[in-house]
């Protein structure tokens, strides 16, 4: 847990160790990178506002070596503040004030999604390999690093391939009830996976969007669609 205010940080500790957690606290930017590496916790719960390296500095560093689930914690409720910490790494968003409750659920969410079971199904494309019993992604270069959050997403279109998963569907599968209006995160990790994946992600061959519906993975097509713009322009 990184979270630089004391009276936070002590409620959290007392809170989550009550509830069987283990803890590792840390309350600057430099302190929770070090942590990490020497720790490798099962999840980080990550405030944006610290002093030094910030909560998104933070998580972009994490993100360079480790998978870890990434929970951010703010004060700073807007949009396009959350999508910056979708983008820099993070996996979930928790708006200051919540309450424990809400907590420990997305901690429930993010540890599942770090460990979905999967069974022996292959699938296969011409530029990657997605294998659902080991849970990775491997294209020419190697194995693809995603984070739990992307995978989890990866997993659920690769499980219906071919067929149309709704934004309902994925946002209820992947972060659970109350997600219902929360297409951003949809189109924020879209947009991760196709820059690791596709060999032309601003024209994507597998990861199809259906503006208003949701989304396909098409391994058998050698581009989109006719007339689907592939890409995420709507909600």
């Amino acid at each position: 847990m990184v979270e630089d205010e004391l009276p936070m940080r002590r409620t959290l500790d007392i809170g989550l160790r009550a509830r069987g957690y283990d803890v590792d606290v840390a309350a600057s930017g430099e302190e929770a990178l070090d942590m990490v590496r020497r720790q490798h916790p099962d999840v980080v719960i990550l405030d944006l506002g610290l002093p030094g390296i910030d909560g998104v500095r933070v998580a972009q560093g994490l993100r360079t070596w480790s998978n870890v689930p990434i929970i951010v914690l703010s004060a700073r409720g807007a949009e396009a503040v959350k999508v910056a910490a979708l983008d820099s790494g993070a996996d979930d968003y928790v708006t200051k004030p919540f309450g424990m409750g809400e907590l420990l659920a997305r901690i429930r969410a993010a540890l599942r999604r770090s460990d979905t079971g999967g069974g022996p199904t292959m699938v296969t494309t011409e530029h990657f390999t997605i294998d659902l019993a080991a849970q990775r992604v491997v294209n020419q270069q190697g194995e693809v690093r995603l984070s739990p959050t992307q995978w989890h997403l990866v997993e659920v279109l690769a499980r219906h391939q071919g067929q149309l998963v709704t934004q309902q569907q994925l946002l209820a599968e992947i972060w659970g009830p109350g997600y219902e209006n929360a297409a951003h995160y949809l189109r924020v990790f879209m947009a991760q996976i196709r820059q690791k994946l596709e060999p032309s992600p601003a024209r994507p061959r597998y990861f199809h969007t259906e503006p208003g519906r949701g989304y396909r993975l098409q391994v058998d097509e050698a581009e989109s669609p006719p007339g689907s713009p592939g890409v995420d322009s709507s909600p």
